[in-house]
């Protein structure tokens, strides 16, 4: 299936990434002389389906305009929400009253290690299945449900079970819909999938690569640098 050539990524990074608990956001911090946005920015930009990404940056942002990439073209700021949620919402907005693509891309800040081959497999299943594609991992660890003290309540069955990552394809409309019907009512969304499930889409799973890693706490950061060397 042919790929498209003009497809908008949206990276929500009004983040401030508190579980880490340094005194900047993650997004940040430095990986061999750049930051860990940059990286990813760069890696989507490298992605021949690829030509604009719109990056969500909170208003007092005191990092973003002294990085390289604010001089580039095709890197458009627009201002992030409160939420994760809020910020992918303005960044959707932009590409359509700009009407920069049909198609939008959404992925983590925080994910630098990103394939092309992931975007290549996430773009042709969401062309092929229409309603949008997630890259994911099936689960391999052992799930337990806890209660409240923080013991164990049961063993969950993981068959079937997947973990969610980025990045998230789906059509600049039906996202954008999806997006405002679940902060309407009020749904809790983790990613943008769950906003589509709302409506009783069913979005295709697309099996990814585990070093696709999420930097969230500090031990990421290592583990984040052996897979950006070996890429």
């Amino acid at each position: 299936m042919k790929l498209l050539d003009s497809i908008v990524a949206v990276v929500p990074a009004a983040g401030v990434g508190s579980r880490m608990k340094i005194d900047k956001p993650k997004q940040y911090l430095t990986l061999y002389r750049k930051t860990i946005l940059e990286h990813t920015v760069e890696k989507l930009l490298s992605h021949q389906c690829i030509n604009k990404v719109v990056v969500a940056i909170a208003d007092f942002d005191p990092y973003y305009s002294s990085l390289f990439m604010v001089t580039n073209p095709n890197i458009i700021r627009v201002a992030g929400g409160k939420k994760r949620v809020n910020s992918v919402l303005l960044g959707i907005k932009h590409v359509q009253e700009y009407q920069l693509s049909e198609w939008v891309i959404v992925h983590d800040a925080v994910r630098p290690c990103i394939q092309l081959s992931d975007i290549d497999k996430v773009i042709a299943s969401a062309l092929k299945h229409d309603v949008g594609a997630v890259l994911a991992l099936p689960v391999r660890d052992t799930i337990k449900r806890a209660n409240k003290e923080q013991n164990i309540r049961y063993t969950v069955n993981r068959e079937k079970l997947w973990h969610a990552l980025t990045p998230q394809m789906f059509k600049v409309e039906i996202l954008l819909h999806a997006l405002n019907n679940a902060l309407d009512s009020g749904a809790v969304v983790t990613d943008e999938s769950s906003a589509l499930e709302l409506l009783g889409k069913q979005p295709a799973l697309v099996l990814g690569r585990t070093d696709n890693i999420k930097i969230t706490y500090v031990e990421d950061l290592n583990l984040a640098k052996c897979y950006l060397f070996q890429t």
